[in-house]
Protein backbone atom coordinates (compact mmCIF):
# COMPACT_ATOMS: atom_id res chain seq x y z
CA UNK A 1 0.00 0.00 0.00
CA UNK A 2 1.88 3.03 -1.46
CA UNK A 3 0.31 5.56 1.24
CA UNK A 4 1.74 6.75 4.91
CA UNK A 5 -1.00 4.87 6.74
CA UNK A 6 -0.76 1.37 4.22
CA UNK A 7 3.22 1.40 5.24
CA UNK A 8 2.83 1.84 9.03
CA UNK A 9 -0.02 -1.34 8.46
CA UNK A 10 2.45 -3.33 5.99
CA UNK A 11 4.91 -3.18 8.56
CA UNK A 12 3.05 -3.49 11.72
CA UNK A 13 1.49 -6.79 10.14
CA UNK A 14 4.79 -8.07 9.04
CA UNK A 15 7.03 -6.91 11.91
CA UNK A 16 7.48 -10.15 14.24
CA UNK A 17 8.65 -12.16 11.24
CA UNK A 18 10.32 -9.37 9.52
CA UNK A 19 12.52 -8.46 12.38
CA UNK A 20 13.53 -12.35 13.20
CA UNK A 21 15.16 -12.07 9.91
CA UNK A 22 17.19 -8.91 10.50
CA UNK A 23 19.62 -9.92 12.52
CA UNK A 24 22.84 -8.09 11.99
CA UNK A 25 23.79 -4.32 10.78
CA UNK A 26 24.74 -3.62 7.52
CA UNK A 27 28.64 -3.84 6.61
CA UNK A 28 27.98 -0.33 5.54
CA UNK A 29 26.46 0.99 8.21
CA UNK A 30 29.32 -0.71 10.34
CA UNK A 31 32.00 0.89 8.19
CA UNK A 32 30.37 4.11 8.76
CA UNK A 33 29.92 4.17 12.60
CA UNK A 34 33.52 3.53 12.87
CA UNK A 35 35.62 6.25 14.42
CA UNK A 36 32.90 7.97 14.92
CA UNK A 37 31.28 9.50 18.15
CA UNK A 38 28.58 11.38 18.70
CA UNK A 39 26.37 13.02 22.12
CA UNK A 40 23.59 12.31 20.02
CA UNK A 41 23.22 9.80 17.50
CA UNK A 42 19.33 9.11 15.48
CA UNK A 43 18.54 5.84 13.84
CA UNK A 44 15.81 7.01 11.40
CA UNK A 45 13.40 4.17 10.37
CA UNK A 46 15.38 2.17 13.04
CA UNK A 47 13.24 -1.04 12.29
CA UNK A 48 13.70 -3.30 14.82
CA UNK A 49 16.78 -1.06 16.41
CA UNK A 50 19.74 -3.87 15.45
CA UNK A 51 21.48 -0.41 13.86
CA UNK A 52 20.27 1.54 17.17
CA UNK A 53 21.92 -1.23 19.07
CA UNK A 54 25.20 -0.40 17.15
CA UNK A 55 24.34 3.40 17.26
CA UNK A 56 24.45 3.44 21.27
CA UNK A 57 28.51 2.24 21.02
CA UNK A 58 29.02 5.15 19.69
CA UNK A 59 26.95 8.22 21.27
CA UNK A 60 26.13 8.92 24.58
CA UNK A 61 22.21 9.41 23.72
CA UNK A 62 20.45 7.41 21.16
CA UNK A 63 17.07 8.28 19.34
CA UNK A 64 15.61 5.37 17.34
CA UNK A 65 12.18 6.55 15.19
CA UNK A 66 10.05 4.28 13.52
CA UNK A 67 6.52 4.48 11.42
CA UNK A 68 5.56 0.77 13.03
CA UNK A 69 5.07 0.31 16.42
CA UNK A 70 5.34 -3.24 16.11
CA UNK A 71 8.71 -3.03 15.06
CA UNK A 72 9.55 -0.39 17.77
CA UNK A 73 8.81 -3.09 20.08
CA UNK A 74 11.23 -5.67 18.46
CA UNK A 75 13.91 -2.86 18.92
CA UNK A 76 12.45 -2.16 22.69
CA UNK A 77 14.03 -5.31 23.42
CA UNK A 78 17.30 -4.99 21.56
CA UNK A 79 18.29 -1.60 22.43
CA UNK A 80 16.75 -0.90 25.96
CA UNK A 81 18.57 1.78 26.55
CA UNK A 82 17.69 4.17 23.60
CA UNK A 83 14.85 6.47 23.64
CA UNK A 84 12.29 4.80 20.75
CA UNK A 85 9.38 6.82 19.36
CA UNK A 86 7.05 6.30 16.37
CA UNK A 87 7.26 9.17 13.87
CA UNK A 88 7.51 10.15 10.30
CA UNK A 89 10.55 10.73 8.34
CA UNK A 90 9.52 13.36 6.73
CA UNK A 91 8.50 15.43 10.13
CA UNK A 92 10.88 14.43 12.85
CA UNK A 93 9.89 14.65 16.59
CA UNK A 94 13.60 16.41 16.82
CA UNK A 95 15.25 20.09 17.63
CA UNK A 96 16.98 21.35 15.55
CA UNK A 97 20.77 20.77 15.42
CA UNK A 98 20.55 18.15 18.11
CA UNK A 99 22.22 15.21 16.49
CA UNK A 100 25.96 14.42 15.61
CA UNK A 101 25.04 10.97 14.14
CA UNK A 102 22.80 10.14 11.89
CA UNK A 103 21.66 6.78 10.07
CA UNK A 104 18.96 6.55 7.66
CA UNK A 105 19.15 3.40 5.87
CA UNK A 106 16.21 1.60 3.93
CA UNK A 107 13.72 3.71 4.95
CA UNK A 108 13.85 6.61 1.85
CA UNK A 109 12.66 4.87 -0.80
CA UNK A 110 9.58 3.21 1.46
CA UNK A 111 8.02 7.14 1.48
CA UNK A 112 5.48 7.25 -1.36
CA UNK A 113 6.25 10.60 -2.99
CA UNK A 114 9.27 12.29 -3.90
CA UNK A 115 8.17 15.36 -2.33
CA UNK A 116 8.07 13.38 1.12
CA UNK A 117 11.41 11.94 0.34
CA UNK A 118 12.64 15.13 -0.59
CA UNK A 119 10.90 17.27 2.78
CA UNK A 120 12.25 13.97 4.70
CA UNK A 121 16.08 14.56 2.99
CA UNK A 122 15.47 18.11 4.58
CA UNK A 123 14.74 17.33 7.89
CA UNK A 124 17.82 15.03 8.57
CA UNK A 125 19.89 17.99 7.25
CA UNK A 126 17.83 20.61 9.89
CA UNK A 127 18.41 18.05 12.81
CA UNK A 128 22.25 17.54 12.19
CA UNK A 129 24.44 19.76 13.85
CA UNK A 130 27.01 21.70 12.22
CA UNK A 131 29.27 19.15 12.53
CA UNK A 132 26.83 15.84 12.37
CA UNK A 133 27.10 13.54 9.62
CA UNK A 134 24.32 11.18 8.46
CA UNK A 135 24.72 8.08 6.61
CA UNK A 136 21.28 7.52 4.34
CA UNK A 137 20.13 4.58 1.58
CA UNK A 138 18.18 3.02 -0.18
CA UNK A 139 17.39 0.09 -2.59
CA UNK A 140 18.57 0.82 -6.54
CA UNK A 141 18.13 -0.12 -10.09
CA UNK A 142 21.89 -1.67 -9.58
CA UNK A 143 20.74 -4.22 -8.29
CA UNK A 144 20.85 -7.65 -10.05
CA UNK A 145 16.82 -8.16 -9.43
CA UNK A 146 15.96 -4.90 -11.15
CA UNK A 147 18.57 -4.92 -14.01
CA UNK A 148 15.96 -5.42 -16.33
CA UNK A 149 13.93 -2.48 -15.19
CA UNK A 150 16.84 -0.29 -15.03
CA UNK A 151 17.00 3.34 -15.92
CA UNK A 152 20.03 5.65 -15.75
CA UNK A 153 18.47 8.46 -14.63
CA UNK A 154 14.78 7.51 -12.97
CA UNK A 155 14.02 5.20 -10.76
CA UNK A 156 10.10 3.28 -10.67
CA UNK A 157 7.83 2.76 -7.97
CA UNK A 158 7.31 -1.12 -7.02
CA UNK A 159 5.69 -3.45 -4.95
CA UNK A 160 7.76 -6.13 -3.57
CA UNK A 161 5.87 -8.74 -1.65
CA UNK A 162 6.76 -10.03 1.99
CA UNK A 163 6.13 -13.82 2.61
CA UNK A 164 5.05 -14.67 5.86
CA UNK A 165 5.19 -18.25 7.74
CA UNK A 166 2.02 -20.30 6.35
CA UNK A 167 2.82 -18.53 2.85
CA UNK A 168 0.64 -15.63 2.62
CA UNK A 169 2.13 -12.74 1.38
CA UNK A 170 1.96 -9.00 2.04
CA UNK A 171 2.76 -6.04 -0.44
CA UNK A 172 5.69 -2.96 0.12
CA UNK A 173 5.62 -0.10 -1.30
CA UNK A 174 9.43 0.75 -2.63
CA UNK A 175 10.86 3.71 -4.79
CA UNK A 176 13.43 2.26 -6.37
CA UNK A 177 15.85 4.41 -7.22
CA UNK A 178 18.10 5.23 -9.99
CA UNK A 179 21.79 6.31 -8.74
CA UNK A 180 21.91 9.29 -10.84
CA UNK A 181 17.98 10.26 -9.33
CA UNK A 182 19.55 9.53 -5.92
CA UNK A 183 22.17 12.13 -5.92
CA UNK A 184 19.86 14.76 -7.94
CA UNK A 185 17.41 14.13 -4.83
CA UNK A 186 20.01 14.81 -2.31
CA UNK A 187 21.46 17.30 -4.08
CA UNK A 188 18.14 19.11 -4.05
CA UNK A 189 17.90 19.26 -0.36
CA UNK A 190 19.47 20.84 1.92
CA UNK A 191 22.39 18.05 2.89
CA UNK A 192 25.37 18.34 1.24
CA UNK A 193 26.80 14.91 -0.18
CA UNK A 194 30.38 14.05 1.05
CA UNK A 195 30.63 10.55 -0.54
CA UNK A 196 28.09 8.68 -2.89
CA UNK A 197 27.94 5.09 -3.75
CA UNK A 198 26.34 2.12 -4.77
CA UNK A 199 27.24 -1.14 -2.72
CA UNK A 200 25.55 -4.83 -2.72
CA UNK A 201 22.67 -3.18 -5.11
CA UNK A 202 21.69 -0.08 -2.82
CA UNK A 203 22.83 3.52 -3.05
CA UNK A 204 24.25 4.58 0.05
CA UNK A 205 25.82 8.28 0.37
CA UNK A 206 27.33 9.91 3.61
CA UNK A 207 25.75 14.14 4.29
CA UNK A 208 26.44 16.55 6.08
CA UNK A 209 23.80 19.99 6.68
CA UNK A 210 24.98 22.34 4.11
Amino acid sequence: MNDRAGVRATYDRIADHFSSTREYPWPEVESFCAGRRAATALDVGCGNGRHTELLAGHADRVLGLDVSHGLLSAARERAPGAALVAGDAASLPVADGAVGLAVYVATLHHLPTRRLRRESLDELARVLDDGGVALVSAWSTAADRFEADADTETGFDAEIDWTLPGGETVPRYYHIYAPAEFDADLGASDLAVVESFVSSGNCYAVVEPS
